[in-house]
């Protein structure tokens, strides 16, 4: 397959490679489409570990309270969460929510309250809607992660938290080789092989709580951001 980038559109800050671009929404759908039939004994094989670390995480944050999963896939972790909280799933892609609707069904899971076709950049919730939000294996996808961060935040209450579960690329050695040469192909895979770290770290009212390489292998990220009280904010200068 041709590839529909080139490595000399790779974005650069510094001289470091931070990212390659959007991929457009309409390149995202149809990957996934191809992927949806095949998603959970595939790349739902490689995840496993993240996905039930990360809902673990959870389920010991809260005694109750609305969990959003955005990016919500074929419903891999909704019976990992403990039944003590609601849980409110979206996602970009008709066939992946198909897939997590059946799930929903053949498993009883009556704790999940709605699963929405929803783009992650344009979350159609009120503000500080829910207790904590979670995108796992998200960000990579969506054209622009910076504006999914900011609705990620909006949505989250004051003292709640939002966890990512992420692949962050590397600039050296054989795996920062090998993302750089999967770059191009990123239309194609539907996720981004290069992604840098600082992609998220763009809310003043998120701090980062806790980072943590997960198995298998480090491949991918935990970051745990809280949600800075409404009283603890800054206060802007007149």
């Amino acid at each position: 397959m041709k590839p529909r980038l080139r490595v000399e559109d790779l974005e650069r800050s510094n001289g470091r490679i931070v990212g390659i671009g959007r991929i457009e929404e309409d390149v995202v759908r149809t990957a996934y489409r191809r992927w949806a039939p095949i998603y959970d004994h595939t790349f739902g094989r490689v995840s496993t570990e993240g996905r039930k670390h990360a809902a673990e995480v959870i389920n010991s944050s809260i005694e109750s309270g609305r969990v959003l999963e955005v990016g919500v896939g074929t419903g891999l972790a909704l019976g990992d969460y403990g039944r003590h909280l609601e849980i409110i799933g979206i996602d970009l892609s008709p066939d992946m929510l198909d897939k997590a609707r059946e799930r929903v069904a053949n498993e009883g899971l009556d704790h999940v309250t709605g699963l929405h076709e929803m783009d992650a950049g344009d979350l159609k919730f009120p503000d500080n809607s829910f207790d904590i939000v979670t995108a796992m294996f998200v960000m990579t996808v969506v054209p622009e992660p910076e504006r999914v961060m900011r609705e990620l935040a909006r949505v989250t209450k004051p003292g709640g938290e939002v966890l990512l579960v992420n692949h962050f690329s590397q600039t050296e050695g054989v795996r920062g080789w090998v993302e750089r040469r999967m770059a191009p192909f990123a239309e194609i895979i539907g996720w981004r092989p290069v992604f840098d770290q600082s992609r998220v770290m763009v809310c003043d009212d998120l701090t980062l709580a806790e980072r943590r390489a997960l198995r298998p292998w480090g491949i991918f990220t935990m970051m745990r951001f809280r949600k800075v009280e409404q009283d603890q904010q800054p206060i802007a200068a007149e």
